[in-house]
């Protein structure tokens, strides 16, 4: 299903994920003549991505002769009052108002508009970058179903859309989800150098390593089985499995390292609120 919008597409910030996200809709058939890029440099893949498809990529969008439908707001967190001011110049009484920047909440957007507009706040994760994210996602009062729907639609690019009420359970989803990837690979890469200090080969070590943690969450995702019940499913008792996760579950073991690690990022996100 093609994506149509009435006015154009403004992506502020044409990052990695900027360039997921936009990657996402190119694919599902947004016409890229729809499209707009306000960054300074886009870098790398991205700036391979906009030159193939023809797309208008300037420092700052000064004008438009019409609003746009959707600005997304791709830009850091730091640098999103200075970025804001000129692209609410731009917009229109629907434009609706589309941020992925961490800990940036709904108020701190609508101060920069004459008046207040339709804003979604999200935060999506990496494997958007293939699809396969999930993102969550918060709405103002001003979002109608319709432009919810679009959101749906915009999004779906990435993979899942999840919504929540409450503002700020977006802090605590984006420890999880925002954040998880990096818990992920860090197992990846601990699993691995564990393996090197058991006596493997590094080459062989990464291999088993990439291949359990891949091949994991594919069985995780390939039944509705809890993910306790697959890890009992696995362990033998007095068997290998069980010595090792008598170390994993013990006390300072990996359910209080990760509840630790999640409070932090809930708490940092909490910080960078404005």
């Amino acid at each position: 299903m093609s994506i149509t919008l009435p006015g154009p597409l403004v992506l502020a910030g044409a990052g990695k994920m900027g360039g997921a996200l936009l990657a996402g809709l190119l694919a599902r058939g947004l016409d890229p003549r729809t499209v707009l890029v306000q960054d300074p440099d886009p870098q790398g893949a991205v700036a391979d991505l906009l030159a193939d498809n023809c797309i208008d990529v300037l420092p700052v969008i000064d004008e438009l002769t019409t609003p746009p439908s959707v600005i997304l707001l791709a830009v850091k967190p730091q640098v999103m009052d200075d970025v804001l001011p000129g692209l609410a110049r731009l917009a229109g009484p629907d434009t609706l108002v589309i941020s992925i920047a961490a800990g940036r909440r709904i108020v701190g957007i609508e101060q920069h508009f004459a008046h207040v507009p339709p804003v979604v706040r999200t935060m999506p994760n990496t494997p958007a970058a293939i699809g396969r994210g999930i993102t969550v996602a918060v709405a103002n009062a001003k979002v109608t179903p319709m432009q919810k729907a679009l959101v749906d639609d915009l999004l779906a690019a990435a993979g899942e859309v999840v919504w929540v009420e409450d503002e700020g359970l977006i802090d605590a989803a984006t420890a999880v989800s925002g954040s998880g990837p990096a818990y992920v690979f860090l197992l990846a890469e601990c699993l691995a150098e564990a393996g090197v200090a058991a006596g493997l080969d590094a080459e062989l070590a990464v291999k088993l390593a990439r291949a359990t943690v891949t091949g994991s969450a594919a069985l995780l995702e390939g039944t509705d089985i809890p993910a306790s019940t697959l890890r009992e499913n696995v362990t033998s008792p007095g068997g290998t499995t069980a010595a090792a996760l008598q170390v994993l579950q013990g006390e300072g073991g990996l359910k209080d390292l990760l509840t630790a690690a999640v409070a932090a990022a809930k708490k940092r996100g909490r910080e960078l609120a404005k």
